[in-house]
């Protein structure tokens, strides 16, 4: 196969940036165009909810490379210029200002769209967590705010209240600024992460200051005068709030792949190798590829398959012909402890502690389903739960040669 005449990458982030940079690496010296909705340069966005939020950071410091590394990558960075459309045979890309950009391959990383609540959108006051711009828009929220609401109690949500709650702390306002945690789940992380480290984790957050409103949905959000002021619990219990921040998930940006003929079904679907159709692929939050291991479609939403699959569809486009079949892998930071998850942890799975102990809250626990390890978890222990990831590689390669 030869390489592609030029390459179009449509997504300005972490993955688009991925993609670019092991092209290059690889040495591929073709055209290559990256085509992002948002202005600013590629960012990360792992610090947006803790660094950039609390304001240890300022937004430079998130930036992935440096414009002299950009620059270096002889690439052409359209920002602030949205896909629209895809006219799949030809591989075209249309943009909001009338762009039509054609490439011998196209490489989608769009990301996600968060979720938003009935009503959000006319009162003042309510944010979502996903770009630069959200995270300095909150950030200048949370100074002036008194009773902070985060609606979801996933990954993300409880960042941001551990975030909020030690800001609070920082300025003084410990006993202003009142963090409220609330979702559907028992625990925050508890369907992830099951009810032993669920546990753990609001306990941390109670300790910490954190008000936990845990096990009821949200059914709305009450305002005033354009700004919102509480939000209502499907037990019909309010939260006051006068500012509120909406964290109940995401969906992959592919409303624009509408009318492309691409299987789109919670993401864009691929094969094994991350191709949606020939010479189109994904990466990133927006890809639903075959896992040859789990020997099912899976999406990830994490910075590390956003790497990792940029490489392996960078080799594909040049010629190899490889299946991306990772071991799954997050982690999340809130307050001073640090969690490290290996594989496809469940809350039905078996739980097994292999080195030290829940009490002293820094352990590694081992996840089986079935006899079979599916997943590690380090809590305060990163080196130790990665020494164990092995486990899970090897229990994934087993089911790979089952199938």
């Amino acid at each position: 196969m030869n390489a592609p005449s030029g390459v179009l990458v449509v997504g300005g982030s972490a993955a688009g940036l991925a993609t670019v940079e092991a092209l290059r690496r690889k040495g591929y010296q073709g055209g290559l165009t990256v085509l992002g909705a948002e202005s600013h340069p590629p960012y990360d966005r792992p610090p947006l909810s803790k660094q950039v939020l609390s304001g240890a950071w300022d937004p430079e410091r998130a930036r992935l490379r440096s414009q002299a590394a950009l620059s270096a990558l002889d690439a052409e960075f359209i920002l602030g210029d949205p896909a629209v459309g895809l006219d799949t045979a030809p591989r075209t890309v249309h943009t909001a200002s009338g762009r039509a950009l054609r490439a011998g391959a196209v490489v989608i990383a769009t990301g996600l769209r968060p979720r938003t609540l009935p009503g959000q959108a006319g009162l003042a006051g309510v944010h979502t967590l996903r770009t630069l711009d959200d995270a300095l828009a909150l950030r200048a929220e949370l100074r002036a705010a008194s009773r902070l609401v985060v609606v979801g109690d996933g990954v993300l949500g409880a960042e941001i209240a551990a975030t909020a709650q030690t800001v609070g702390q920082s300025m003084g306002q410990n006993m202003g600024l009142a963090v409220t945690l609330t979702g559907p789940q028992p625990a925050p992380l508890d369907s992830r992460l099951g009810p032993a480290v669920a546990g753990l984790l609001a306990e941390l957050h109670t300790e910490r200051g954190v008000r936990l409103r845990l096990g009821s949905g949200v059914s709305g959000l009450d305002g005033h005068q354009g700004r919102v002021t509480g939000v209502h619990l499907d037990t019909g219990e309010v939260l006051p709030a006068d500012a509120v921040v909406v964290a109940v998930g995401a969906d992959p940006a592919t409303g624009w792949l509408e009318g492309s003929g691409l299987r789109i079904d919670n993401g864009l679907v691929c094969d094994s190798r991350c191709r949606a159709a020939e010479g189109i692929y994904a990466v990133g939050d927006v890809a639903r590829w075959h896992h040859d291991g789990l020997g099912a479609l899976v999406r990830l939403e994490n910075r590390t398959n956003a790497t990792e699959q940029a490489d392996l569809v960078a080799a594909n486009i040049l010629g190899d012909d490889r299946p991306y079949s990772p071991v799954p892998y997050f982690w999340t930071d809130q307050f001073d402890t640090k969690i490290h998850v290996h594989g496809t942890p469940s809350a039905d799975a078996e739980v097994t502690v292999v080195d030290g102990d829940l009490a002293g809250r820094r352990f590694v626990a081992l996840y089986r389903r079935n006899g079979t390890v599916t997943g590690v978890l380090g809590w305060n222990m990163p080196k130790q739960a990665r020494l164990r990831r092995q486990e899970v590689a090897d229990a994934l390669s087993g089911l790979a040669q089952a199938v």
